[in-house]
């Protein structure tokens, strides 16, 4: 024999479940949670642009100080005059002498310059590929709780709450 529940006679058994408005599908779930691994894909996105950017900027300096090492090469070669050919130039042979150390200083100059933008380029995408790491995590776990929520979601929708 049902007892009532109430004062007003009203069993446990004969009780509705209320239902649970705004999310009558899945969908409103999903949405919910796509707003988060949108901008983390976006921000994947983005720093693997940076990362190509950065490489490309790096090549580019690599390749120009190269030019100018070989122009500084190429101005040595062709004004590589003997003492005879000073004199006329006006130019004393302590004097060109002390031009083309300077020049080969310049050429060390550069050499150094591209192995600090070898390193400093090395460590940006180091410290980019890092972030992107922590974001591509980051959106892995997103993806499968999303995916946890769906099917439970999926689950009690189909079976109901019994």
């Amino acid at each position: 024999m049902e007892k009532p529940l109430l004062q007003s006679g009203i069993s446990f058994e004969k009780m509705k479940i209320p239902e649970i408005s705004g999310f009558s599908n899945s969908n409103s779930i999903n949405s919910i949670g796509k707003e988060k691994i949108n901008s983390l894909k976006n921000s994947i996105n983005e720093i693997q642009k940076l990362i190509e950017e950065r490489e490309m900027l790096s090549e580019n300096f690599l390749s120009e100080g190269d030019e100018i090492k070989l122009e500084i090469n190429n101005f040595l070669i062709e004004n590589d005059k003997t003492p005879k050919d000073l004199t006329q130039a006006g130019l004393s042979q302590k004097d060109f002498l002390l031009e083309k150390n300077s020049l080969r200083n310049k050429k060390i100059e550069i050499s150094e310059l591209q192995l600090n933008e070898k390193i400093n380029c090395w460590k940006d995408v180091a410290l980019l590929k890092k972030e992107m790491r922590q974001n591509e995590r980051e959106l892995t776990e997103k993806q499968s709780r999303l995916e946890e929520i769906n099917d439970l979601m999926n689950g009690e929708m189909k079976g109901g709450f019994e």
